[in-house]
């Protein structure tokens, strides 16, 4: 018997769309995009109202029109792309799913950099207000922007709201509230969310799972806010910098960033909620179901991050030390924070990093930040999974040149890995490393010094926002081609290469 193919359209199962009128057997993927890309925008322009709040709240009312113009624009066009194709039924699949997150992606960092550009101060151009758009959206924490400590409020806050917004997807979001206006979600999903093992759901509706991964997020938000303000920020630093934290987003309040508070346990909290952000959500709501964080520390793929994460803190610390750089206890919680920070893309820099510290030490968690952290966090890089696979493939095929005619299977834990995956995880890896080369190389012919070029390209790419050589402490330095680059190179890292590059092979449009 025929395999039968099943489809999904809103959230009914299909086996013979035929027998339904109204789905068209000549798909509409135009009116798909318009129809998703307005109800998003809709969505997205209801942000617009904390910052709103917090002008009013801190008395300053000239932040308050920027913000409400930028709402004003985003309903208008969200309105006019849903409302001539409103009666159009969506029937959304994998092909549609990338076009909306790529497009929605790109229309985010238009839209969202309308409040850069209106406000009085900073009044950014649309060139550096994109790559801050961006930057927020992407959790890469790369910012062109200097004098923080004199920016509104309001300013500051949307900041970190960009972040917060990014940190589990936005696209994620979107889906656990579209099926509420009858519209399947999987394939955004499969779009916007990270790793090699996107089919996986925490639960058997996937508005469940995107539910259930908001709700650990914005939990996790809140005992980390309850820290940093325990640990002596004020209440507004502490809900910023929370948003940075767990989104591993590195948008600061203060020019100096960590450094600026100068503190000790402030710096651990920090380094300690990086950690944690850095660990698959999906193993947090597994262990509040089994109310046991014995399927964390089971978890083989957390047990390899953590091995190579420990190893990198530890050569921090000690080379600090052994450097004269600090005093033992300094380079202690220095380095502990710092190697935690870049390692997990996270880009919170503490005194005197990365100028002021030996070079090997910068370079060596620039390196460091390609690891990333587990598949289902808030981080970028290439995962921890996808370099544990390759390790284990390594070692097959050492094993193979012992006994070629040996069966021997790639597994993780006791189960096997599909020849599929890997398939994808060495093709994600090729395109990853020729991504980096290609746009270092791009960069370079700007103008820029080598060092700054390939330094800069990886902390965006890695969506780790803190660069070498001339962006060390920021990215103004940089020309208008260059910083284009890097605003691609962010949206590249953080949709993590397929979706945007599949946009430009002609079979896909096919």
């Amino acid at each position: 018997m025929e395999k039968m193919e099943i489809d999904y359209v809103g959230e009914l199962p299909l086996a013979n769309t035929e027998k339904i009128p109204w789905v068209s057997q000549r798909r509409a993927p135009v009116k798909t995009a318009l129809y998703m890309i307005g109800l998003l925008t809709v969505l997205f322009s209801l942000t617009m109202l904390p910052p709103m709040a917090v002008s009013w709240w801190y008395g300053d009312q000239q932040t308050v029109e920027p913000f409400a113009k930028a709402m004003g624009a985003m309903l208008a066009l969200g309105v006019l792309c849903w409302l001539p194709v409103c009666r159009f039924k969506v029937d959304l699949r994998n092909r549609d799913g990338f076009v909306v997150v790529v497009a929605f992606w790109v229309l985010l960092s238009l839209l969202g950099a309308i409040p850069f550009m209106l406000a009085e101060h900073p009044h950014m151009r649309l060139v550096d207000a994109v790559f801050e758009t961006i930057s927020g959206l992407t959790t890469t924490g790369a910012t062109v922007l200097s004098d923080l400590d004199k920016l509104p409020r309001a300013i500051v806050y949307y900041r970190a709201q960009l972040n917060f917004l990014g940190g589990m997807g936005i696209v994620v979001l979107a889906v656990a509230l579209l099926p509420m206006l009858g519209i399947g979600g999987m394939q955004l999903y499969k779009a916007e969310t990270p790793g090699p093992m996107k089919d996986e759901k925490l639960t058997p509706r996937i508005t469940e799972t995107a539910k259930n991964l908001w709700f650990i997020y914005v939990g996790l938000n809140v005992i980390c806010t309850l820290s940093f303000w325990w640990a002596g920020m004020s209440l507004f630093d502490a809900i910023c910098h929370s948003f940075a934290t767990l989104a591993l987003g590195g948008f600061s309040t203060h020019d100096a960033s960590i450094g600026y508070f100068n503190s000790p346990l402030i710096e651990l909290v920090a380094g300690f909620f990086s950690l944690v952000a850095a660990i698959n959500f999906a193993l947090f709501f597994l262990a509040w179901r089994s109310r046991s964080l014995k399927v964390i520390f089971r978890d083989a793929e957390f047990q390899f991050c953590m091995v190579i994460m420990i190893g990198i803190i530890v050569m921090t610390c000690g080379y600090l030390y052994l450097s004269g750089k600090f005093p033992l206890w300094e380079s202690s919680y220095h380095g502990f924070f710092q190697a935690a920070s870049v390692i997990t893309d996270n880009g919170l820099v503490t005194i005197g990093y990365p100028g002021d510290w030996p070079f090997e030490v910068p370079l060596l968690l620039l390196l460091g930040s390609f690891l990333g952290g587990c598949v289902g966090s808030t981080c970028g890089g290439i995962k921890a999974f996808r370099f544990l696979l390759l390790y284990k493939q390594s070692l097959r095929e050492l094993r193979l040149l012992i006994r070629p005619t040996a069966q021997i299977a790639v597994k993780v834990g006791s189960r096997p890995i599909p020849d599929r995956v890997m398939q994808a995880v060495w093709g994600f890896y090729f395109l990853y490393v020729f991504s980096y080369c290609f746009l270092s190389l791009a960069v370079a012919t700007t103008g820029v010094d080598l060092v700054t070029a390939f330094g800069s390209v990886g902390g965006c790419l890695n969506n780790m926002g803190v660069g070498l050589g001339e962006t060390a402490v920021g990215f103004s330095p940089l020309n208008d081609t260059a910083t284009w680059l890097l605003s691609v190179a962010m949206v590249i890292g953080r949709l993590e290469v397929f979706p945007l590059l599949l946009l430009f092979l002609p079979d896909f449009w096919k």
